[in-house]
């Protein structure tokens, strides 16, 4: 990270320096007004505002708590230990965490060297950002942002190691430089970037850890991805064969992660991609009906009327 922005971020704060100072824990009142420790984002926010960045407190122990908001954590330097949800997550610089309203969290001391920054985040603010992974289904982007809206049954949390991936260090160094430097048009920068980050976070599945990181967790990651990235041709065959797996067990396994079969699942996949080209290609339907897998022209428009509950030429029309 930067050298400026992280000297910044160093410095000892008023908190810090009443803890360096002898206060035996945090202090309540700075979090809520509740005797319950919840923190609360009318102590964290000013009145209006969506998204703050707040260095993390250094040199105490933070005792279990939740939020009323969205928390992204980014390790600049060091590492944090988390433990959330009864799971020690260890935050490694470079690597981001993303906290949904229902996580419990607790917080090993942080030392002087080991430096975060916490976004905090009203769930609104997220808005843009999940219109740029895409208006249509899309069953990866829905994982995800079913995850941050405490929906999901894997856990109220996600851990990103993606120390190494450069785009992503950018986007993320570009947010908290924006935010510490109060630049004009903050908030719509920032929600742009933040759906350029997602869209990065999208391709990097096999970085994620949650609460369970588990067989099951996984094994949607690896569909989920397998469909985004060969849906023209990829048929179950070859992900059974490329994650070593029986055919029938794999195809049962989909349906009882997914909700769906793999072939409604490759199926959407499909008809997101031609309506996409639909709206921002003068190519054929013929030639969009190939490009998206699909040998049979009659077939196609069946389906996708059943779908959209329009033709594609209709869907099209519709769009300019």
């Amino acid at each position: 990270m930067n050298r400026e922005i992280l000297d910044r971020l160093s410095v000892i704060t008023e908190e810090e320096q009443e803890i360096l100072s002898g206060r035996q824990g945090i202090d309540p009142t700075r979090y809520t007004e509740k005797k319950e420790l919840v923190i609360d984002s009318g102590k964290m926010l000013e009145h209006g505002k969506l998204i703050r960045i707040r260095p993390h407190t250094r040199f105490v122990h933070f005792p279990k708590h939740r939020h009323n908001y969205v928390e992204v954590i980014y390790m600049c330097q060091g590492q944090t230990t988390h433990i959330i949800d009864g799971n020690q997550v260890v935050l490694q610089a470079g690597e981001l965490l993303f906290l949904n309203q229902n996580a419990i969290q607790e917080i090993q001391p942080a030392g002087e060297r080991d430096i975060a920054v916490n976004f905090i985040i009203l769930p609104e603010f997220f808005d843009t950002a999940f219109r740029m992974m895409g208006e249509e289904e899309n069953s990866l982007r829905d994982f995800l942002i079913s995850c941050l809206r405490q929906e999901h049954q894997y856990g109220n949390y996600l851990h990103f190691q993606v120390s190494d991936i450069l785009p992503i260090q950018n986007l993320v160094e570009n947010m908290v430089w924006t935010l510490l430097n109060n630049q004009p048009n903050k908030l719509s920068i920032n929600q742009v970037t933040m759906g350029l980050l997602f869209l990065h976070l999208m391709h990097h599945t096999d970085r994620i850890r949650s609460a369970s990181s588990s067989f099951d967790q996984q094994l949607i990651f690896q569909v989920l991805k397998f469909i985004d990235e060969n849906y023209r041709d990829g048929q179950l065959t070859d992900l059974a064969t490329q994650l070593g797996y029986e055919i029938p067990w794999l195809s049962r396994a989909i349906k009882r992660l997914l909700g769906r079969t793999y072939k409604e699942l490759l199926q959407i996949k499909r008809l997101n991609q031609a309506a996409f080209l639909l709206q921002s290609t003068r190519l054929p339907i013929t030639d969009i009906c190939a490009a998206v897998g699909y040998d049979n022209t009659s077939y196609f428009h069946r389906i996708f009327r059943e779908y959209y509950h329009m033709s594609p030429k209709e869907y099209r029309c519709q769009g300019n």
